[in-house]
């Protein structure tokens, strides 16, 4: 099967790093122009000169900070307006991890900014010329999470199921300009975001922070973690137009981690 996005721009949030990055780099080879964003500059440069130098196409960047949502808007509004999108992926960094009893009301305010408000934001700007062109990509990432819950990750849990439900209804309604919107349920990845979160967890049970990864690959039916290159590719079909019939799904990518159907 050949992909190819050759022709169209691609908007990647929190691809400094990670999945993000993976998404970014995958998008890329298959032809598209993309533009990175998160809050890292001096990361930004570096990673957009290494992606034209691999690829000879031009690519582009934004400095943004996703926890700042009144800067964040501003920002992207102006760089939209000057340059249409063809292809979004809703990606920031998560929010912090605890449990039910360890959380505010502020933290949650800030969690539906970070992971809710910036995704509609963000998808209602490109919104207009996906419809103008009759065809467009929307891809959220989410996580496994909002099928079953991990009781330390209660933030993330509870807002990206909103994203994900959001994103179900937004299908139905571009769906007849040729636009596709799905949720990609992500798993246990090697990410710097799993390494944050392990460590904090290792400190939680009072064990070692490879004893936390061996508890998780044997959760996972295959017994190992992800790689992001793996993501990356189901990430890339989606955008394709080999993916053109597809919208409007939860699409967990976690090695059969999920036990529900």
């Amino acid at each position: 099967m050949n992909i190819s996005l050759k022709g169209k721009s691609a908007l990647i949030g929190g691809s400094s790093r990670g999945l993000g990055l993976a998404v970014a780099n995958q998008l890329a080879h298959s032809g598209a122009n993309v533009t990175l964003m998160s809050r890292n500059e001096k990361k930004l440069k570096e990673l957009v000169e290494i992606l034209e130098d691999k690829t000879g196409i031009k690519h582009n960047y934004i400095k943004v900070d996703f926890n700042d949502f009144d800067s964040y808007k501003k920002i992207i509004k102006s760089y939209v307006k000057k340059n249409p999108i063809d292809i979004l992926i809703n990606n920031t960094q998560g929010p912090i991890s605890g449990d039910i009893n360890n959380l505010s009301i502020k933290d949650y305010q800030k969690a539906f900014d970070l992971l809710f408000k910036s995704v509609v934001f963000t998808t209602m700007l490109v919104l207009p010329f996906m419809k103008k062109n009759n065809w467009g990509r929307i891809l959220n990432m989410t996580s496994i999470s909002i099928k079953e819950p991990l009781s330390y990750l209660a933030l993330s849990n509870t807002i990206r199921s909103s994203v994900a439900t959001w994103g179900k209804t937004l299908a139905n309604d571009v769906a007849i300009n040729n636009i596709t919107v799905n949720n990609i349920l992500t798993g246990y990845f090697k990410t710097e975001r799993i390494e944050e979160l392990n460590i904090v967890k290792a400190k939680k049970l009072n064990v070692s922070v490879d004893k936390v990864y061996e508890q998780i690959k044997n959760q996972v039916p295959m017994k190992r973690i992800g790689n992001p290159k793996e993501f990356a590719y189901l990430a890339s079909f989606l955008c394709s137009d080999n993916a053109n019939y597809i919208t409007g799904i939860n699409i967990p990518i976690d090695g059969g981690l999920i036990k529900s159907l």
